[in-house]
């Protein structure tokens, strides 16, 4: 059996994996646990022998060791083998995670937001927003598409408008290096919220109590309960839009832009309005080359799983 798992800031999904099948998972709130290997050893206390594992997890992956971005843990594949007994661990970045996951969804697992020009063949990329900002490249070698890490989404923040050069002045108070991942997550939606808030740009209207700012704010979004909320989302879709389009130019992903991440698949109707699509196209000189370039949003929450999984199969073959 293979043992994958999904280690983001929020939550550490685990998977068990027979002939290429789920035959177990768990969640878990990971900020309850101490370590990655406490939610293992809980994990596999009910589950059978396991000879390999894989784990995308939100961080930078350096000779098999990671220092998570969001949580307070340090994994090491070596430390994993010894304490649980499990004879291969490989560690891999989630959307790097993700990206292998790709291979494995159908059709009907995407949701198309620009289709794709009849000849379009070369490198892809992944970009997803949740708890953080995961940006990934999917290099074409001619023959087929091989994944790769980065770190693109704490790279600067680079604003367009007035009022963008005013957010970037409002969150360097807060945080001194203002990355995309303050502005494309689910802290970042609420960013968005706050600095309309503490500018008087907007009247506050909720009250969040002890819920999720962010996951209150799309919802009334999306439902259009709520103008503020609704100046938000539209703001945040557009942003989205912008840096997607940004790491399409960087690695020239010809071949398209896969949309992954929580937040996505829960604002399907907001990224259907003309915001992403009309910010990810504006790249002056290279607008008709982007408005070439398939876009498509992940639906299948499980597809960094099936990635992990894919890695430690193929890894072993």
């Amino acid at each position: 059996m293979i043992l994958a798992g999904d280690i983001g800031g929020t939550k550490t999904h685990l998977a068990l994996f027979e002939k290429g099948t789920i035959v177990a998972e768990e969640k878990y709130a990971s900020r309850e646990f101490p370590s990655l290997s406490d939610i293992l050893a809980l994990f596999l206390r009910k589950q059978g022998v396991v000879k390999k594992a894989c784990f995308g997890i939100a961080g930078p992956i350096k000779e098999g060791r990671c220092k998570a971005t969001n949580l307070p843990w340090i994994v090491d594949a070596q430390e994993l083998e010894n304490a649980l007994k499990i004879d291969a661990v490989f560690l891999i970045n989630d959307l790097e995670a993700n990206a292998y996951g790709i291979r494995s969804l159908s059709d009907e697992e995407f949701f198309t937001l620009n289709e794709a020009a009849p000849s379009s063949l070369g490198n892809q990329v992944l970009i997803s927003a949740g708890t953080g900002l995961g940006e990934a490249g999917i290099y074409w070698d001619g023959t087929k598409h091989h994944p790769f890490a980065c770190e693109g989404g704490h790279s600067d923040f680079s604003p367009q408008t007035e009022l963008e050069m005013e957010l970037l002045r409002y969150l360097r108070k807060k945080f001194g290096h203002v990355s995309w991942e303050r502005l494309l997550s689910g802290p970042g939606i609420y960013n968005l919220y706050r600095f309309l808030i503490d500018l008087r740009l907007e009247t506050p209207t909720e009250d969040f109590g002890e819920e999720d700012p962010a996951k209150v704010i799309t919802e009334r979004a999306v439902k259009k309960e709520c103008k503020t909320c609704v100046r938000t989302l539209k703001w945040f879709t557009a942003l989205y839009g912008a840096e997607a389009g940004n790491l399409a130019l960087k690695m020239l992903a010809l071949g398209g832009v896969y949309i992954g991440g929580g937040i996505a698949p829960k604002i399907l109707s907001a990224l259907q309005e003309k915001e992403f699509m009309k910010a990810f196209i504006d790249k002056g000189r290279f607008s008709t080359l982007l408005s070439q370039i398939p876009v498509k949003v992940i639906l299948n929450e499980n597809t960094a799983l099936l990635g992990a999984e894919r890695y430690a199969q193929e890894k072993n073959d």
